[in-house]
């Protein structure tokens, strides 16, 4: 089946057109810079030899995104018949338990759960209805990155604070990145050469935002973002854990609002706060190597507070069988996953040196030793291609 997956952020629309059956990428692009004075494109496939791009009108938004994506896709470019439409959705509360047809009960929770996902259900509600008018004879899906998570058990998922909150206003931990955990949970278990039923994984998405899990027989059991996507690891913009004093602290003493407190933990903390150059670990590796202090000590906070997150969700596994890398961060920079395991030694993780230097995107695999009783391992994630098969399978279903 080809799958249109369509993942919207506040100013950008990425696709992909993957035929299940294969898992290949049909065609793909991202735009970018939506409502702003010079919103871009860049959309490529098989038969293209060279990617198209282009502008669109000056505050172009996602319904015009859309506009000139339908062109590209009723274009000799790209010469499949599309037949469903998968939509990535940050949250989906506790209603959702895997993906489902975005219908309108559907689309009001959503809705509902913007204010746990400011940063993204709106946006994610923008490509779902601009896409139901570009492709009314389509079905539309909804994949949620909070599905993963609700096997989550209440010792975990439950914060410490009055029930009441959790009962009468839904706060408790939700879990992102979740298309992200299963892809390679289960690529994991092809590589181990278990059943995806018998192993225990904790799995590590480290890009410009950051997630760890732990996932005992294919269920995800904890893991460290919370009710929103800031809580837990250190991130490009994002704090990650804090003392949630500091909160109190910021808008009593300091007289800052609720707004300003938003923005400074999710957009301006983080491996950018720390640094006060970057949330690109490019960017701060070659200015680390330059001998720039403050990203030395960016880089440090954020390998070592990653290893401390990862040996914490280790204590609620029966057993481990690997340690899995993957996003940008963690499929690209050898020296990250190197320092954080250089913490992790006690686990049981003996890292190859040499297999990780040469691990990457394009050399996934094993990156620890071969009598290391805890495999460490880099695989490329593919949230796209998850998406695609969950959309496929609701679609079957109907």
């Amino acid at each position: 089946m080809n799958i249109l997956v369509i993942n919207c952020g506040s100013s950008s629309l990425k696709f992909s057109v993957i035929d299940t059956e294969t898992g290949s990428d049909l065609a793909r692009g991202l735009f970018d810079k939506l409502g702003s004075e010079s919103p871009k494109f860049k959309m490529e496939s098989s038969l293209l030899d060279a990617p198209q791009t282009g502008n669109l009108p000056p505050n172009g938004e996602h319904g015009a995104a859309l506009d000139t994506l339908s062109q590209f896709l009723a274009s000799d470019a790209v010469q499949v018949k599309i037949e469903a439409v998968g939509h990535r959705v940050v949250h989906g509360g506790e209603r959702f338990t895997g993906a489902c047809l975005m219908d309108d009960a559907a689309l009001e929770v959503v809705r509902d759960c913007s204010s746990l996902a400011p940063l993204h259900n709106p946006a994610n509600l923008l490509g779902i209805e601009s896409s139901t008018q570009h492709f009314p004879d389509l079905p539309q899906v909804g994949v949620f990155d909070t599905a993963f998570h609700q096997t989550i058990q209440p010792e975990a998922y439950l914060y410490p604070i009055p029930m009441g909150l959790y009962r009468e206003h839904g706060i408790r931990r939700y879990g992102f990145h979740g298309s992200s955990h299963k892809y390679v949970t289960a690529e994991a278990a092809r590589i181990l050469g278990k059943p995806l039923s018998e192993t225990s994984i904790i799995t590590a998405h480290l890009g410009n935002g950051c997630s760890a899990a732990a996932i005992e027989n294919g269920s995800c059991v904890d893991t460290t973002m919370g009710l929103t996507p800031l809580e837990g690891l250190v991130m490009g913009t994002r704090s990650g854990d804090i003392d949630p004093g500091i909160i109190l602290h910021l808008s009593r003493s300091l007289g800052m609002s609720i707004e300003e407190i938003d923005t400074t933990l999710n957009k301006k903390s983080g491996l950018l706060g720390l640094s006060e150059m970057s949330n690109d670990m490019r960017t701060l590796r070659q200015a680390a190597a330059e001998g720039n202090e403050a990203a030395k000590l960016a880089v440090t906070i954020f390998t070592r507070r990653l290893a401390k997150s990862l040996a914490a969700l280790r204590a609620t596994l029966g057993e481990c069988d690997a340690l899995i890398f993957t996003g940008g961060i963690g499929e690209n920079d050898s020296n990250a996953r190197e320092e954080t395991l250089a913490r992790l030694a006690h686990l049981g993780i003996e890292i190859d040196a040499e297999a990780n230097q040469n691990a990457g995107r394009d050399n996934q695999g094993i990156i620890s030793k071969p009598n290391s009783p805890v495999k460490a391992i880099v695989i490329q994630t593919n949230e796209e291609l998850m998406i695609a098969r969950e959309t496929e399978q609701v679609v079957g279903n109907l």
